[in-house]
């Protein structure tokens, strides 16, 4: 089932109109402005009626000039003729289309977007906060202006729905081996929450080239609580790798020792030398050595 907003489409689909070279419409225009010039001035010397030939020519070489349109790099501009989709102009430069027709700049550049710090509750019900970077353009300029009211306000919006939807999913810390969390599996979680917030904003013709966690922490009211159970369970981890390590270098010991005859101990000597191994081993202090002046039976 897809996450993406369901509405009725408008079916408007990017279709590339360049209109003529703005250029030479500019040059006919004021080649225009001069004959009509040239007529007014003649038809005061001579004729009245060239006087009028000549206000027409200068009329239409101004209404003409509307229809230039200066286009930046990084933008387009959608061409509509009375509330009808044209085209889009993508080629950069001066072009000229119907003077008649309005043009709506859209920009195409690369953009980003960060939501808002927000807190959620994460999957096992913990509260978060959580923010994120949305990198985005627009490919579709027509349906980024006729599908949604706002493709700017759109995009933030369905950006932090997808980014809360994700803290929901995953629980912040994992809790087994292989399972995924929001603070260990940074590239699961954000290529994930890129698919998302893809399948939310393609209606209105954009594509999430990028988004990326920028803020991910407990909540205040249990930042520490949750600060304290990290340390525990890095401390156990710690502990048990020591005990490993120790109960490994006793056994060599011992076989070491058994194997070489340097000392023939019984079960009661070999307890009481492992219980001592593993106290200067184990214990996060330096050991003390006590010098025994009798015997281990005295």
């Amino acid at each position: 089932m897809s996450n993406s907003p369901s509405a009725e489409s408008t079916g408007a689909v990017e279709r590339r109109f360049d209109g003529a070279p703005g250029a030479l419409v500019l040059l006919l225009c004021l080649l225009l402005v001069l004959a009509g010039a040239s007529c007014i001035v003649a038809g005061a010397i001579d004729t009245g009626y060239l006087i009028a030939v000549g206000v027409v020519l200068v009329a239409a070489a101004f209404v003409a000039l509307f229809g230039l349109t200066a286009v930046s790099p990084g933008e387009a501009r959608v061409v509509q003729l009375l509330g009808r989709y044209v085209g889009t102009i993508r080629t950069t430069g001066l072009r000229w289309v119907n003077p008649f027709t309005t043009r709506r700049a859209v920009s195409t550049r690369i953009r980003n977007h960060q939501t808002d710090v927000t807190k959620v509750n994460d999957r096992d019900g913990n509260p978060i906060e959580i923010a994120a970077v949305v990198v985005w353009r627009v490919d579709d300029t027509a349906q980024a202006t006729f599908e949604v009211n706002d493709f700017r306000e759109f995009v933030a919006i369905q950006a932090e729905t997808a980014v809360r939807h994700i803290a929901n999913s995953y629980p912040y810390d994992a809790h087994a081996d292989g399972q995924l969390s929001l603070r260990d599996s940074a590239d699961e979680i954000t290529s994930r929450l890129s698919g998302e917030i893809g399948d939310r904003v393609a209606a209105a013709g954009v594509t999430v080239l990028e988004s990326r966690l920028s803020h991910l922490a407990y909540a205040p009211e249990i930042a520490q609580a949750m600060l304290r159970r990290q340390q525990a369970a890095a401390i156990v981890a710690a502990r048990s790798r020591i005990v490993e390590g120790a109960v490994g270098m006793v056994e060599h010991a011992l076989e070491q020792m058994s194997s070489r005859g340097i000392v023939d101990l019984d079960e009661e000597r070999k307890a009481t030398m492992v219980s001592n191994l593993l106290v200067v081993l184990c214990g996060d202090r330096d050991a003390q050595p006590v010098v025994n002046t009798g015997s281990l039976y005295q």
